[in-house]
């Protein structure tokens, strides 16, 4: 599947994953940094009392992220939201027909989906045992 890739669907991957996913998990992160002063990380710190609850909160960032970016992906994968992607190249890519209704799928996979092979940010694979 992922070497099967077109490079500008490959491309929006990559993006996708680094300048969203990534970005996103780490922004959440120093929310959770109790050094942070911004009215998220004071409203979030009011429930993060205990180690345990820090520690749930750090579990849970990617896997929220995670699944947000899945059901944005579904919905383009589904036709309910239309979106292009403007390759480096100048190519304009129709990602619900180029992504074969699999961008969500690719995105999720386990060992070659975008995240293993893209992310810097932690992530959890729930389907390892199953690849």
């Amino acid at each position: 599947m992922a070497n099967m890739l077109k490079a500008e669907i490959k491309e929006f991957a990559k993006l996708l994953v680094r300048e969203v996913r990534d970005r996103s998990v780490a922004s959440c992160d120093s929310q959770v940094n109790p050094e942070s002063d911004s009215p998220v990380a004071k409203r979030w710190r009011h429930h993060l009392t205990t180690d345990s609850s820090t520690d749930l909160a750090k579990s849970m960032i990617p896997d929220c992220i995670d699944d947000a970016l899945f059901h944005l992906l579904t919905a383009i994968d589904s036709g309910a939201l239309h979106v292009s992607f403007v390759a480096s190249n100048g190519s304009v890519v129709d990602l619900t027909n180029e992504g074969e209704g699999e961008l969500a799928g690719w995105y999720m996979m386990s060992k070659e989906g975008w995240r293993s092979r893209f992310a810097e940010q932690r992530f959890a694979d729930d389907l390892q045992d199953l690849a």
